[in-house]
């Protein structure tokens, strides 16, 4: 485990053009060394807040979008285009604007799809999915991520993985169905800490006062059975960023000044 970094922004909305511009870098990085990327998205106000930024940056473009591989850490398990999904809100956020190898796209499965309710199911089947997708050089179950981005929750969550739920637990399988979620929908699909950890880089985002106190648990050497957050961690770097309102709970000797 690495010690996290913060990078403390002056609002919401700067956090997002300073994340989307840093997730550029980092994609054009890995391209250029590998010949494609591989990202896992995050729902939320501020994974999608991250998205739009990136929609509108005039960067964008330096991206080769076609050799851009595209997860997701969790999903509602509601019907497919439903507005609550994930996948539906990152469609809308950007994924619609830019030219992505459909192939490339992996939405994580909906209620209405083949699996009908059986959510266990589902969640083997994007575990087999992400096997499939994993070299031989990624050592394990799935392929090794660019970048893993997870939005935190008030209570700590991360993901779908909430405090003292079975799917927090878990130690073996890389993705998980959740039920009784203490936030509707209360059925839902989750990579697990295993999987989260074989991310080279997490990023968590946290924006807004009501995500301070869980700021300040996760980084305060909380367990992660009671603060998931505080066990998603990457092989090479854990990067926290967030605004002023979120990081007002942590002391100051934690963080570096705002960076903007």
């Amino acid at each position: 485990m690495n010690t996290p970094q913060l990078v403390v922004h002056r609002d919401k909305e700067l956090m997002a053009e300073a994340a989307a511009a840093r997730l550029i870098t980092k994609i054009v990085d890995a391209q250029a060394s590998r010949g494609y990327a591989s990202i896992v998205l995050t729902g939320g106000r501020n994974g999608n807040g991250l998205l739009a930024a990136l929609a509108s940056a005039p960067a964008r473009d330096a991206v080769d979008w076609a050799r851009l591989d595209l997860w997701w850490g969790d999903e509602r398990y509601l019907p497919g285009g439903d507005p609550d999904r994930n996948d539906t809100q990152a469609r809308a956020a950007l994924l619609d604007a830019v030219p992505l190898d459909p192939a490339r796209v992996h939405p994580m499965p909906a209620s209405d799809g083949p699996y009908g309710a059986d959510v266990e199911a589902a969640a083997e089947s994007y575990a087999a999915e992400l096997a499939k997708a994993a070299g031989p050089e990624n050592h394990g179950p799935v392929p090794v991520f660019d970048v893993l981005m997870l939005g935190v929750g008030p209570d700590t969550h991360v993901a779908s993985l909430f405090p003292e739920l079975p799917a927090v637990r878990e130690t073996e399988r890389t993705v998980v169905g959740v039920h009784g979620a203490p936030k509707p929908p209360p059925t839902r699909i989750s990579l697990t800490l295993p999987a989260i950890r074989s991310a080279r880089e997490v990023w968590l985002l946290a924006a807004g006062e009501d995500k301070a106190q869980a700021a300040a648990i996760a980084l305060s050497g909380a367990g992660e059975i009671q603060a998931p957050a505080a066990g998603a961690y990457g092989r090479a770097r854990t990067l926290w960023l967030l605004d002023a309102a979120a990081a007002s709970q942590l002391p100051r000797s934690l963080y570096p000044p705002a960076s903007a």
